[in-house]
């Protein structure tokens, strides 16, 4: 909803000049409203709504955990040094007492045993890092889900995208400080994808890690990433994305008065800034638990890195894990035939390390579709519409069907990169994890596409069904004659509202362009198009809806509820 935008006369805006507050806490607000114009922010964003919907908390769980990152970093900013030179550790670890350590090392052991409250810090910026990525990727989920991504919203979808890739960069970069044995194994991991590119891929693995691997540079590097320039990125990405947001106004769910022009809600102020406050004290909390009493990275037991052995075990962050997984699940070798091979040059020839790069192409592929599906969708459907209304996931089984099948691929990844410990906790072999993890990219990824569509028309029938005969009661009625029938309850409007409002287009033909040629391109269209509304569900209709109710067993009451189906007829224009 927009502020009011009444005309003020001079009269008017004399009088509030005149105004003089009696309160010390007046005269400082009215100090400061005269010189930055707070009442028209306040007047302007304070009565902007807000549909209340418990999946739009996850972006708001995300904003919190960033700014308690940001706190606890620049708590530890304070003891930390970024320095890979040589000293002999002295602190109150004894096991590591003497040894010789990167500066960034001790000082990392520092926080964790000689600084007061330091390990709590470490380990609540830690816990934050993640539920930062998480509750991104899960409120991303959310918006592809329900289509939140539609016309006007792309570049709002590009922006969470963004933030979601630079969410992961900064765990990376922070993941990497320590300088212990899992953070090196980590990097020597980057390393190799940086050499594995062609002709320039020493190249930038010198330049990063200032030499040779491990060089002399590469943790005051990240430092300054991690530190200065991710946060930064992700403070403006942050400060576009809220912008967008009250641009476009909020997306809702289908419900009773809600249309395309118009959010059902509540106001910024006072109610969903009291909220909004309150829960932000609540994810803080939760976080403290965690921080205080679940240990992660215990950084001292794993020793000052070594590159020269070579260790397993060691798992990155989980958003970081489904990279590693991808390296895992790809073979060097089919049969006796090598995927790396050399391409002749003057110098001698460059090896093509394909293990390596093959998978990464595939992610690139896998981020550039999440990148583009709102085009692709547009294009593919035709649709080039205004969307406030959300979608059911079910209502929108292909798409819902490319997310799962996605996720899927994702999840394959992920866990991958954990198949060593797979195989030494569940007693299996380590080859047999890669051969069963090729079984379920081929089969696994079409057949959760099959399934999840199968089960998003399943549903729909059933919304149908229901819409049409009510909810079980549970009481079996015997006819005069001896028949039995089980009584229904009727839905109420909200309730029918949501099962039918929703459109289910027919497959659209290939369109001639203005010479009236069909393209190939158009061709391609009109088939994707296909397969997206091919199979397909009528929502109920109003006549179909009447004449439901007048052969069924209601209560005479009930049938007086018909209006219900006014809820149909506005469900379906609005």
């Amino acid at each position: 909803m927009s502020a009011d935008k009444t005309k003020y006369t001079e009269e008017q805006y004399l009088e509030v000049d005149e105004y003089q507050p009696r309160t010390g806490g007046g005269k400082i607000a009215n100090y400061l409203d005269q010189r930055v114009a707070g009442t028209g922010i306040v007047r302007e964003f304070g009565r902007k709504v807000f549909p209340d919907h418990w999946t739009f908390m996850f972006g708001e769980v995300a904003l919190y955990s960033f700014i308690i990152l940001v706190l606890s970093g620049a708590f530890l900013t304070f003891w930390f040094d970024p320095s890979m030179s040589t000293t002999r550790y002295s602190g109150a670890y004894a096991p590591l007492q003497g040894l010789e350590m990167s500066s960034a090392y001790a000082t990392a052991l520092e926080l964790s045993f000689d600084v007061r409250g330091g390990l709590f810090m470490r380990q609540l910026h830690h816990w934050a890092a993640l539920l930062f990525v998480m509750a991104m990727a899960v409120h991303m989920l959310r918006v592809f889900f329900t289509g939140a991504f539609r016309k006007p919203r792309e570049v709002n979808w590009l922006v969470g995208a963004t933030l979601l890739m630079v969410g992961m960069l900064a765990g990376f970069t922070g993941y990497g400080l320590p300088d212990e044995v899992l953070s090196g194994n980590g990097l020597r991991i980057a390393d190799g994808t940086f050499r594995a590119i062609p002709v320039i891929g020493t190249y930038m693995s010198y330049l990063i890690f200032g030499g040779e691997f491990p060089g002399n540079e590469v943790i005051p590097r990240m430092y300054s990433l991690h530190i200065f320039i991710v946060p930064a990125l992700i403070l403006i990405l942050i400060a576009i994305h809220l912008f967008l947001v009250v641009v476009h106004k909020h997306t809702q769910y289908p419900g009773p008065g809600r249309t395309e022009r118009n959010v059902v809600g509540y106001p910024v102020g006072p109610v969903y800034a009291a909220k909004a406050g309150g829960f932000f004290f609540i994810v803080a909390g939760i976080l403290a638990l965690i921080a205080g009493t679940f240990q992660i990275n215990a950084l001292w037991n794993y020793g000052p890195y070594d590159p020269s052995p070579v260790q397993a075990g060691a798992q990155p962050d989980w958003y970081i894990g489904f990279l590693e997984g991808a390296l895992r699940m790809m073979p060097g070798y089919i049969g006796d035939i090598s995927l790396e091979f050399v391409i002749p040059t003057p110098w001698g020839g460059n090896a093509v390390a394909t293990p390596i790069l093959l998978p990464m192409a595939i992610i690139g592929v896998m981020f550039a579709g999440m990148f583009a599906w709102p085009w692709i969708e547009a294009w593919i459907t035709g649709d080039k519409r205004e969307h406030h209304i959300l979608d059911r996931p079910r209502n929108a089984p292909t798409r819902t069907a490319v997310g799962v099948a996605t996720v899927f691929f994702y999840g394959l990844m992920w866990g991958m990169g954990s198949n060593d410990l797979i195989a030494t906790h569940f007693q299996l072999s380590v080859n047999d994890t890669v051969y069963w993890s090729w079984v379920a990219f081929f089969f696994g990824i079409p057949l959760s596409y099959i399934l999840t569509k199968r089960i998003c028309l399943a549903l729909q029938r059933k919304d149908r069904e229901t819409a049409l005969h009510g909810h079980e009661a549970g009481v079996i009625e015997v006819s005069p004659d001896g028949g039995f029938s089980e009584r229904h309850k009727m839905l109420s409007d909200y309730e029918l509202w949501t099962l039918v409002s929703y459109e289910a287009p027919a497959p659209s033909g290939p369109q001639p362009n203005a010479k009236g040629k069909i393209t190939v391109a158009e061709k391609l269209r009109a088939r994707l198009n296909r397969m997206f509304f091919e199979d397909r569900v009528e929502p109920v209709s109003r006549d179909e809806y009447l004449e439901t109710l007048e052969h069924s067993h209601h209560e005479p009451e009930q049938l007086a509820a018909a209006s219900s189906a006014g809820a149909i007829e506005s469900g379906k224009h609005h």
